[in-house]
């Protein structure tokens, strides 16, 4: 089997491959099976009467995706900008997809490097991270990444406005309840517990303000914290409808205003 008839298996519904298609259907059903397993896995009554069963599971699983994590590693230079044997490889083995790929086999080969057995048991629960790679597969967790990726900016300045509210809010909340609370508000980073809590409109009430002016600076961070909650959500939201609308634009076929036919949105 060639390279090129290797990559066009792999990769998520190449050119309507009936093979490739195959291929997906059984990788994503391979990659939600590992999910229900772990999720199972955790349950004592369930590991200790089907321990084995899920260990010789997990087996078969990692070689399917160290098998297809090698496939695409060795295949991908017939794409042009991966075309270097060494240097073209290594940059597609660090885009974004290829990371998830290896972290989801990364934890059961780590026992056999001499890694300590705690610490690699540990790490068992990376194996979730197996549900990422359902992103190839999925055209709606795709434009969603998009979407992030093109308000990135956005994201960035709302971030860093969190952050510094976080920190104003904490150390005011500091100043208005230390006295009052001295364990609930020992110092400033006690104080963030609050803050995040409060910005994230979670509000769990383990800690609270019982001054008066604790309680208005507790009032107007809480009307703040939705806002700016709301704000990343509407700025993801705002980008993915934008994407979903260009992609239609372009797949939808449109009437000629002349003749009436239909005609392509590329």
């Amino acid at each position: 089997m060639t390279k090129r008839r290797i990559w066009e298996i792999i990769e998520p519904g190449w050119s309507g491959d009936a093979t490739s298609r195959v291929f997906d259907i059984f990788l994503v059903s391979i990659i939600l099976l590992n999910v229900i397993a772990v999720i199972l896995g955790s349950v004592t009554s369930i590991q200790q009467q089907y321990g084995q069963a899920l260990h010789v599971f997990e087996v078969v699983s990692v070689s399917v995706f160290t098998i297809e994590y090698i496939a695409r590693i060795w295949s991908c230079t017939i794409l042009e900008r991966f075309q270097s044997p060494i240097t073209g490889r290594i940059r597609f083995a660090l885009r974004p997809l290829l990371i998830i790929d290896l972290l989801a086999i990364l934890p059961f080969f780590l026992p056999f490097l001499g890694l300590d057995l705690r610490f690699a048991r540990s790490l068992r629960i990376v194996r979730l991270l197996r549900i990422l790679k359902l992103a190839r597969y999925s055209s709606a967790l795709q434009e969603i990444g998009r979407a992030i990726s093109s308000k990135r900016e956005e994201l960035i300045l709302t971030t860093v406005v969190l952050v510094l509210l976080l920190i104003v809010s904490s150390s005011l909340m500091y100043f208005a309840e230390n006295q009052a609370q001295p364990k609930a508000f020992p110092d400033i980073p006690s104080a963030m517990w609050w803050s995040v809590v409060t910005l994230t409109t979670v509000g769990y009430g383990d800690v609270y303000p019982i001054t008066l002016a604790g309680k208005l600076l507790a009032a107007i961070i809480a009307v703040l914290g939705i806002g700016m909650v709301a704000l990343p959500t509407g700025i993801i939201g705002a980008s993915f409808i934008e994407g979903i609308g260009q992609r239609n634009m372009i797949k939808e076929p449109k009437n000629c205003p002349h003749c009436g036919r239909k005609i392509s949105g590329e």
